[in-house]
Order: structure tokens, then C-alpha cells, then sequence
């Protein structure tokens, strides 16, 4: 694919290559979004609410999903990974495998009546979800997903894993579009672009690397993110805190889980969790009024504009801080038990409750090797991707004409990362501008 205008690539559709696609397609370039997933959205859909304003988080992001998805400038490539970046700055050959999604695109209606009719209908893990609840073989990650395409998950498909699904296919025959193809293949498309914008975000750390809080052992043990899918209005419980159908009574909330932790790997801060742990605190509070809430933590770090002040309000709502880092969980009767040393106090404590909440650190995506190797970019020693100079030039790789923004680069909340991100496409456009100049 070529175009009479230099163009640039944005690889990950989250809130942070979102708002630099935006900001290039809105000067006039065009853009070529790639997001390996079925729909846009990252990490920053599957929350609730945001911090220190409790805005909605969909009501921020879904406007901005819908705008990628309709800019005549921007081509968006869902579900597709980059496989081949060569050249330089001005001058890219981008190679993009678009995985088949088993359904025609322009056909489908995004109505369900596939995912309705699946013979595998409840039975899926439902990661968007965090696990929490199931679906069907045939999906769209969430309601407001752009585009509102339905996918084929080949890992749970009978036919597609085993060559068979009954003697019908009626996820094929319940389709009033015609739009299922099993015939589907993978396709390469070729790009020519002038620069590259990386914004492949962040993981989670696995809590099991943390077993003394019994992550994995006990079903009332959960990650933030679990928590905040449970606590969602479009969470699989509409936004009712229930674990087994009852409202837990008392709820502790644990820092740095693995953040701060040489033996995790993680020596560095994750510096969203304090604040996040605190909006937890507080939809708790709102959403179980008499609730005995508990916040064991190290150090408060409420760095941000508005942090503090969030944070005092929710001491007042009668959320219990203890300074101390807690040393296990077990069960004892009913209630799980959360032990640790207050270092206020100066001795031990225990604190029973009905479910703890572990505030996982961030860290570097799971394949950030492969796009380091991919685009020839360096990474830090804490595994994120490298910036040539972290004062003068902090969006910039060490390759030049590519450019990094979010979480990729290093843990940061959503203001900081828009921030980033505008700087990027900022960047992004010197060349872009150089190249049109080199080319009228």
C-alpha cells in the first residue's frame, strides 16, 4: 500500500497510539493504526472509573475509539501484527500479517447471533474479562469494541482445533449475513511509511510469582484488574462487588505486589498503583457503605495533579491505612487472614476479611524482545524500551524516526501517557513534514 503523502505507522491501539494517530491524521498525514487485537481500546477499556476525577473511563475513550475508526486518514488494522520493518527515517518498508478472523469484515453485522448459537456459547474464557466470567468461540472483546467486527477465537473453535463441530455449523447457519468463512488466510500487506510511533503498552506482573498471598489458591484473592472488571457497570457482575452471590463484609487491599521487589525482578515503582488502590478503596466504600476496608502499604506516592488531595478524601471515607508490607495470606474458618508487620505500630498484625486485592506491578509486555529485535530498538535494564536521552529527547528510540509513547517506555498513568503520546506524533510530524517537502 503506498500513498502520494508520506505516511506514518502507529503500532498498539491504546489510549496512547489512539491519541497519536489522532493527532497525525488531524494535521492532514496519513496513518496506519496496528493493533494485534480485535478491537482498539487497551488496557484503558477494561477500566471503570478513572483517577483522582472518578470520570468514566469508556466516556473518555470511546469517542476518541470511534474517531480512529472513522478519520478518513487514519486505516486501521485490527487484529494484525507487523512482521518486517526495513529502511530509515523517511523511508520504511513495513510488512503487516492481518490474521484471518474467520468472518467477513463488510459483512458482519456485529449482531451475535453467532456467538448465540456457538455450540461452545459460555464455555470460553473470557480474558477481557480477566476470567470472570465465559464466552462463546465467536466474540467481540466488548460492547463499544471498534471495530464492532465479531472474531473467531481459533484456540476455542471445534472446527478450527479439531476439524469438526457436529454435523452443522451453527454459528455459520444463525449468521443472517452470510459472514462466516473458515476458509479465511492470513494476509501480508506491504506499507511504505516515514516513520514509526511504538505504543505497545504494558502487562501485569503473574502474582503467582508472589505466593505468600495465595493468588491462585483462594478465589477471594484477586488482581486489581480483576477487581476492576468485577466493580464495572459493563463487568460480568453490572458493577455489584459479589464473590459466590454475597457482598464481602471486609476487603483488604495490598501494595506493591511485586513493584519495589528485587527478588520479583521489579526494583523500580509502578507508580499507578497507589492511586489506583485508592479509587478502589473508595468504590468499595461507595458500592458497600459498611464495609471494613483496609489499605496495607509501604509509602504513598500521589505524585499527580489532584493525587493528594484524592487521596486525603479518601482517608476520610473510613479507609484504614496501615504502613507495612504484609508477609502472607491463609485461610482460617471462613475468612482469609492477611499478616503483617504495621511499622508504625512496630509489631505484628493480623487482619481477617473476605477478600484481598493485590496491586500487581507493571511491567514490560511479554513480547517486548521480539519488538525490540523487530525494530532494532535498545531496552533499559528494567525491560522497557530505551529513549536516547531521558531529559532532552524522551520520546525518541535510539533508532531514529521512531518514536515511543505510553507505557512501553515505562510505567505511567493516563494523563502522562496522552502527554507522551501527543509528544510522539509531535516528533513524528517533523519528518513527516521533511519528507513531504523532499517529495513535492
Amino acid at each position: 500500500m503506498s500513498s502520494d503523502k508520506p505516511a506514518a505507522l502507529v503500532i498498539g491501539a491504546g489510549i496512547a497510539g489512539i491519541q497519536a494517530a489522532l493527532d497525525i491524521a488531524d494535521a492532514g498525514f496519513q496513518v496506519y493504526l496496528v493493533e494485534r487485537e480485535p478491537s482498539v481500546g487497551g488496557r484503558m477499556s477494561q477500566l471503570d472509573k478513572t483517577f483522582p476525577t472518578l470520570d468514566c473511563s469508556s466516556c473518555i475513550l470511546t469517542p476518541k475509539m470511534v474517531d480512529v475508526g472513522q478519520h478518513p486518514r487514519i486505516e486501521l488494522m485490527t487484529y494484525s501484527e507487523v512482521e518486517q520493518v526495513e529502511g530509515e527515517a523517511g523511508a520504511f518498508h513495513v510488512t503487516v500479517r492481518k490474521k484471518p478472523r474467520y468472518v467477513i469484515e463488510d459483512r458482519c453485522r456485529g449482531c451475535g447471533d453467532c456467538a448465540e448459537a456457538c455450540r461452545m456459547h459460555g464455555r470460553v474464557i473470557d480474558t477481557f474479562n480477566q476470567g470472570l466470567n465465559k464466552r462463546a468461540a465467536p466474540y467481540v472483546p466488548f460492547p463499544q469494541a471498534v471495530p464492532l467486527i465479531y472474531t473467531i477465537d481459533p484456540t476455542a473453535c471445534l472446527y478450527l482445533t479439531l476439524g469438526h463441530c457436529g454435523k452443522t455449523f451453527k454459528c455459520k447457519d444463525a449468521c443472517p449475513s452470510d459472514a462466516i468463512d473458515f476458509e479465511q488466510q492470513a494476509q501480508l500487506i506491504d506499507l511504505e511509511v516515514a516513520t514509526v510511533i511504538v505504543a505497545t503498552g504494558f502487562d501485569l506482573i503473574d502474582p503467582h510469582v508472589k505466593p505468600e498471598f495465595g493468588y491462585g489458591v483462594y478465589p477471594n484473592v484477586m488482581t486489581g484488574l480483576e477487581f476492576e472488571r468485577l466493580s464495572s457497570a459493563s463487568g460480568p457482575t453490572a458493577g455489584k462487588i459479589l464473590l459466590d452471590g454475597k457482598e464481602p463484609q471486609e476487603v483488604v487491599f495490598i501494595h506493591c505486589v511485586g513493584s519495589r521487589d528485587p527478588h520479583s525482578g521489579v526494583p523500580y515503582c509502578s507508580r499507578i498503583c497507589c492511586m489506583y488502590t485508592a479509587k478502589h478503596a473508595h468504590l468499595v466504600r461507595d458500592r458497600l457503605p459498611n464495609a471494613r476496608i483496609t489499605v496495607f502499604y509501604i509509602d504513598m506516592r500521589a505524585f499527580g495533579k489532584g493525587y493528594e488531595e484524592f487521596y486525603d478524601r479518601v482517608k476520610r471515607e473510613r479507609v484504614i491505612y496501615r504502613r507495612g508490607e504484609p508477609s502472607e495470606v491463609f485461610k482460617r474458618g471462613d475468612k482469609l487472614v492477611v499478616r503483617a508487620e504495621d511499622t508504625l505500630l512496630q509489631r505484628t498484625v493480623e487482619v481477617e476479611t473476605d477478600l484481598v486485592v493485590l496491586a500487581t506491578a507493571v511491567v514490560p509486555r511479554a513480547d517486548a524482545g521480539d519488538v525490540a529485535g523487530l525494530l532494532g530498538l535498545e531496552r533499559s535494564p528494567d525491560g522497557f524500551f530505551q529513549e536516547a536521552h531521558p531529559k532532552h529527547r524522551p520520546v525518541d528510540s535510539n533508532r531514529e524516526g521512531v518514536f515511543l509513547a505510553g507505557c512501553c517506555q515505562g510505567p505511567k498513568d493516563i494523563p502522562d501517557t496522552v502527554a507522551q503520546a501527543k509528544a510522539a506524533a509531535a516528533s513524528a510530524m517533523v519528518i513527516l513534514a521533511d519528507a513531504a517537502r523532499a517529495g513535492a
